[in-house]
This record gives structure tokens, sequence and C-alpha cells, in this order.
């Protein structure tokens, strides 16, 4: 059984209820741990048109709620209340990305991979049909290329759904898996996380997508088991109904590859959880 769920969102960014509503739906469950883990506001420059608000503004507002519900909950029946932070690895901008991990109390920080030169990868613009295979087969290969930095980087404790980008484009991205070569790629942002002991998420979202399939797919799956890569689960959850969601299939995808164990972080420090 997983008992902590560590990637969820809120009405900051593009989710559809506040902290304390995620909280209460999760605590339907039998977990230990509950993380909430915002997205990070973004540079000047860089726009998602999913953000519903100025996360320059929601964003203090998000960690100051999770801070109040994690001292009111602190000894109550529930899990455990985790404050992290989904940033968004934009390496042009390491500055500010380094301001905003150490401005407040996390956790925990996951590294999403949002952008490939600056092209949002989750919308489904950036992949009509004006943008031949060739094209996309070139952001899959500079999507991991990225992702190596991301883990080499040192600045996360986990990296987010780490095939994020088939999310619009699943039949290509496989195709482009399936070249000599790719899974070479995919390889090296996986021993990046091996290297700087970085956890690589397992999350549930892929199996609410058409697709059903978890992030990462089997063939990556593989890989992190052979490597012997520390694991995270996450919902990514923008609602109440998904928190949590599709767990029991989470778990068992995990242990037909041999994963026993995931990991949480709190204060920064990482702990090992049996499931």
């Amino acid at each position: 059984m997983i008992r902590a769920d560590i990637h969820n969102h809120t009405i900051a960014s593009h989710g559809l209820a506040t902290v304390g509503e995620m909280y209460a739906a999760a605590s339907a469950f039998n977990l230990d741990w509950y993380g909430l883990s915002e997205h990070s506001p973004l540079p000047p420059g860089y726009a998602c048109p999913l953000y519903k608000g100025d996360l320059t503004v929601t964003f203090p507002a998000y960690v100051a709620g999770a801070l109040a519900l994690r001292e009111s909950t602190a000894h109550a029946a529930g899990p455990r209340v985790l404050l992290g932070m989904e940033l968004d690895w934009l390496p042009v901008n390491t500055p500010w990305m380094r301001d905003i991990v150490a401005r407040y109390p996390f956790d925990y920080i996951i590294g999403g991979l949002h952008f490939v030169h600056d092209v949002p990868v989750g919308s489904p613009r950036s992949w009509g049909p004006e943008v031949e295979r060739e094209q996309r087969f070139a952001r899959y290969e500079a999507y991991y290329e990225i992702m190596a930095g991301l883990a080499a980087g040192g600045m996360v404790d986990v990296v987010a759904h780490p095939d994020f980008i088939k999310v619009c484009c699943y039949e290509d991205f496989q195709a482009w898996l399936a070249l000599p070569g790719s899974i070479d790629r995919v390889a090296a942002a996986l021993e990046a996380m091996r290297a700087t002991d970085t956890a690589m998420e397992i999350s549930s979202a892929g199996l609410r997508k058409t697709f059903h399939e978890p992030y990462p797919g089997p063939a990556i799956m593989r890989l992190a088991a052979d490597l012997g890569l520390a694991v995270s689960f996450g919902s990514d959850a923008h609602n109440t109904a998904d928190t949590v969601s599709h767990f029991d299939a989470l778990a068992a995808y995990a242990a037909s590859f041999g994963f026993t164990h995931n990991r949480i972080c709190v204060g920064r420090e990482k702990r090992e959880l049996a499931f």
C-alpha cells in the first residue's frame, strides 16, 4: 500500500480546490504523508495559459496555507502534511530558480520539465500538424538532455513524470523511443538521477489520460529498476477527485518492476517507506 502522495496542486495555479479541501479529500485514504507541491512562479518572459492567476501573488498564499495546515494537523489522525513545490526547470534562469527554492521552508522540491527551448510541451498547440515528425523527435532528444541537467543540478529531490512529453503526442513518442539510441538518451538522464541520489516520480496522472499509461511507461521503468533508482509516488492531482487516484494500480505497476520502497523528504531529508 502506498502511504504517501507527494504531488498535488491547488487553486494557486490551475487546480480547482484549496489546500484544505485537497487535504480533506486525501484524509479519506490510508496515507501517512500528504504533500502539496504547487507550481513555482515563472520568471519574466514565461507564461502558462493554464494558470488562472499570477503565481507571484498566489504562491506565497499557498505556502502560508500549507504551513498553517501542517501545524494545525500535526497531532491529528490524518496524514502529516509536507510542503513542496514543483519547480519549473528553466536552465537559462538558474538564479531565479535558486532564489525561489531558498525563499521558503520546503520539505522537498519536485523538478518539473514543461518547457523545451521555450516550447510548452504540455500544450496541444505545440504539437499541431505543422510540427513534422523529425522536429518532434528532436524535441524528445532535447527533453532528455535537459532532464539530465535537471538531475545533475542537485536542486531538486524528485524528477516529476519523466516522460511527460508524451502527453500530447503519445504515438510519436513511442516511435522515437523504439529508435536505436533513444533509450540511451533516456538512460543518461536516469543515470544523472542516480549520481545525485534524486528520486524518479512514478505518477498515476497518465492513467487518467486517453493512453492510460503511468508516467513513466514500461521501457523507462525497466531502466529505472536496472539502475536501482529511488522512486516517489504522486497523483499530480488538480482536484479533490484525483488526489491519491489509481494508487492501487500504481503500487502493482511499481512492484511488477521490483520496486518495494518509495521516498519522501521531510525538511529535505530523505526517508524510505515500504509499500
